[in-house]
């Protein structure tokens, strides 16, 4: 990478990437609890837009909100940022876990990863299978097909502990019941999440925080994207395999310019380059505290890391806000 490349990601690294996060968790939390979900989920969007377009980037949305037709902002192909600066693509999630923080669930973030241009898997909305693991293990240490009983084995040698000291996480769905009985055969513990699998693959970068130790399943192919630019960031290994079960599935990946439909796609497939990553949690959870309000103040918690450098910055911040939570410049 160029020394002038370098530096000009340096300079979104520093608060004005946090900025984007921030805003966009502030909006989201004010929906916190209502059951709304769309309202919180369009409230975290335009706060985002409206902060990436004052980044000194020419930014592109390669994982959004959808397709054009379907979400009038940050739609994938949409450009952001003010025009200045280096050309990035970007992979977004304005309200990661929109039913978590319509409930007011753990775990509900708002999380973004930039890279150069070029560097993101342009993933079609689509299933993925998954598998990630965190920091401290050798390369190559799971597979995407290996056995749920070899993976909890592994991982209990490794770390020296009995199969009943490792703990998955899978999302609650019907399609993991099987694995799910597989998981739990070998005496190892789950811990179902019913919505946010971003946050579920970022839990496994620090198990004695969260208790993860790895997560397996299937989710979104575009949460994957983001979870590997995660895994960059702060370590740990990741690999996802779309899941193309249909003619029109196939063409549509096709068009997006996936050439094989049963490669195995691993964090640096995924995420290349140098990718930037900061997320802020909207709802209190295992690795960040949620928005809290009190009379004009706004407080967030935020993490935002560099691939480049492995640094990871965690930050607490106070923000002057009106009554209706907007910040005041």
């Amino acid at each position: 990478m160029a020394e002038e490349e370098v530096i000009a990601m340096e300079r979104v690294l520093t608060l004005e990437l946090v900025r984007v996060t921030e805003r966009a968790a502030v909006a989201a939390a004010k929906m916190r609890g209502r059951g709304d979900e769309k309202a919180a989920d369009q409230a975290a969007v335009d706060a985002m837009r409206n902060e990436l377009n004052r980044l000194d980037i020419r930014g592109r949305i390669v994982i959004g909100e959808g397709e054009r037709d379907e979400a009038p902002m940050l739609y994938i192909g949409e450009e952001v940022g003010n025009g200045d600066g280096p050309e990035v693509d970007i992979a977004l999630d304005p309200l990661e876990g929109t039913t978590i923080c319509a409930k007011n669930l753990p775990n509900s973030l708002a999380v973004i990863a930039i890279t150069r241009r070029g560097g993101l898997l342009n993933a079609p909305d689509v299933y993925m299978e998954k598998l990630a693991i965190g920091p401290g293990f050798p390369e190559g240490f799971i597979e995407l097909d290996m056995p749920p009983a070899e993976i909890v084995s592994r991982i209990a040698k490794e770390k020296d502990v009995r199969d009943r000291d490792v703990t998955a996480c899978i999302l609650d769905r019907p399609r993991h019941q099987k694995l799910i009985e597989e998981v739990r055969a070998t005496g190892a513990a789950i811990r179902l999440i019913g919505d946010g699998d971003v946050a579920g693959v970022i839990h496994t970068t620090d198990p004695e925080q969260t208790g993860i130790d790895f997560y397996i399943g299937t989710g979104g192919a575009p949460e994957g994207v983001l979870a590997s630019a995660a895994l960059r960031c702060m370590g740990g290994q990741m690999y996802g395999r779309l899941i193309l079960d249909s003619d029109e599935k196939r063409k549509r990946s096709e068009r997006m310019g996936i050439e094989d439909p049963r490669r195995i796609y691993s964090e640096e497939d995924m995420a290349s380059g140098d990718v930037l990553f900061a997320a802020t949690g909207v709802t209190d959870g295992n690795l960040l505290h949620g928005v809290s309000f009190r009379r004009g103040i706004a407080m967030t918690h935020t993490i935002v890391t560099r691939s480049y450098t492995g640094t990871q910055r965690w930050v607490r911040a106070r923000h002057v806000v009106e009554d209706k939570f907007e910040f005041i410049d």
